[in-house]
């Protein structure tokens, strides 16, 4: 039963079918994306069942050049073990609750011990991005964000003075995003200033990266696809080796996606595949700025959805959902499910299954988390294919004006 598969054995077979190959076609294609000669077709076409059939886990060089093979991310195919947390993480680490740090940040002398109490503290509000009500986030972020201002008119060491704005900066990006999430943009643009200014001041290629991601991220919602080459381009040169440069390339790929440059796009897409590679897995995959390699399938799902290439896009949808959902069925990355439930009622739609279109449509608008500007973008591929095939169908109709009056908002 194909139930009983690993994960990763029912992947290599679904996107083998999203392409359209045989596992022959599969197996040969191995060669290409490898920079060792391989064995003889017979014994790669009888390994590549066994993978399918979830025998004999591939080791690190295989896994790595089926992942190529089948244009995804290593990781994101064979992932690691993650490490559980209790929730517990400030106390156990530091010995302090909330109310000790803030008491202590008061103080005219700040230890390494209430720095790495911030340090986490400012990780964890950061985890929170992707299912904390953003009114609420924003509010803590901010309150988080003057303490740390105010902490520079204490005496500080140099590379305290240093951190501190750091993880200010840290807070600036966090906040930006939540209120452009909300359609608040003149704040948004405002806050990502702030945090592309405290990049420079302390030389964080981090958090410059992530100010010019935010400046792609809203000239991409905004439909300015020349904007988003820019800031993407002048984000990797500022970004380094941190793993915003791998979203910095994904955002160009969607914007070549939508001028219909797809020969670009695909080239973008591969060299952002590589780019994240060839980093390590990050320490919490939950941090917003933190590029963990199941995002890369969320991103090619987008292009694939631009560019018609339903089969993978149905494929990286699905896959999309069960990465963000844990055992317990709880949404961890519920943005990134809408986004795909949009995908499905696009495919759906395109395949002439109004019903099910419909229905994808309406889950992915019902999430209580959601991106205000993201969720219109995305939305607007599955109206169009709506106007385009099915206007005058009362059901369609009905969702064309629910998603109007997101827009509106």
């Amino acid at each position: 039963m194909s139930e009983d598969l690993p994960t990763w054995a029912r992947r290599i077979r679904s996107m083998r079918e999203a392409r359209g190959w045989t596992q022959l076609e599969a197996a040969e294609q191995m060669r290409t994306h490898s920079d060792k000669e391989l064995p003889d077709t017979d014994h790669l076409l009888r390994r590549w069942k066994a993978w399918e059939r979830g025998e004999n886990k591939p080791g690190s060089f295989y896994a790595s050049v089926i992942a190529a093979t089948l244009g995804t991310v290593t990781a994101s195919l064979f992932p690691p073990q993650q490490r559980a947390t209790d929730g517990l993480e400030l106390v156990t680490a530091t010995g302090m609750n909330t109310l000790d740090i803030m008491s202590r940040l008061s103080a005219s002398d700040v230890n390494e011990a209430t720095l790495q109490a911030v340090r986490i503290t400012v990780d964890k509000l950061c985890s929170e991005y992707a299912r904390m009500p953003p009114q609420d986030l924003i509010r803590e972020g901010q309150q988080w964000l003057r303490r740390l201002v105010e902490m520079q008119e204490q005496r500080l060491s140099f590379s305290q003075r240093r951190e501190t704005l750091e993880l200010a900066g840290w807070l600036a990006l966090l906040v930006g995003c939540l209120e452009y999430d909300l359609g608040q943009r003149q704040a948004a643009e405002a806050t990502r200033r702030s945090a592309l200014s405290l990049g420079q001041e302390v030389g964080s290629s981090g958090i410059l990266g992530w100010a010019h991601e935010m400046r792609a991220w809203f000239a991409l919602t905004s439909g300015d696809y020349r904007g988003v080459i820019a800031a993407a381009d002048g984000g990797e040169a500022a970004a380094g080796n941190h793993s915003v440069s791998v979203q910095l390339v994904a955002q160009k790929a969607k914007a070549l996606a939508r001028m219909g440059r797809n020969d670009e796009m695909l080239k973008t897409l591969e060299h952002g595949r590589v780019l994240l590679d060839q980093m390590p897995y990050p320490d919490n995959v939950e941090n917003h700025f933190m590029v963990d390699p199941s995002k890369y399938d969320f991103y090619a799902m987008d292009c694939y959805r631009q560019v018609g290439e339903n089969r993978l896009a149905r494929e990286l949808s699905e896959e999309v959902i069960r990465a963000s959902t844990d055992f317990q069925g709880h949404e961890r990355w519920p943005m990134r499910i809408a986004e795909a439930q949009v995908t499905l009622g696009v495919v759906a739609a395109r395949e002439g299954n109004l019903d099910e279109a419909i229905g994808y449509g309406r889950r992915a608008l019902e999430g209580d988390r959601k991106s205000l500007p993201s969720l219109a973008m995305h939305s607007q591929d599955l109206a169009q294919v709506l106007k385009d095939r099915y206007e005058g169908e009362p059901e369609a109709d009905a969702y064309l004006e629910q998603l109007q009056g997101i827009q509106r908002g």
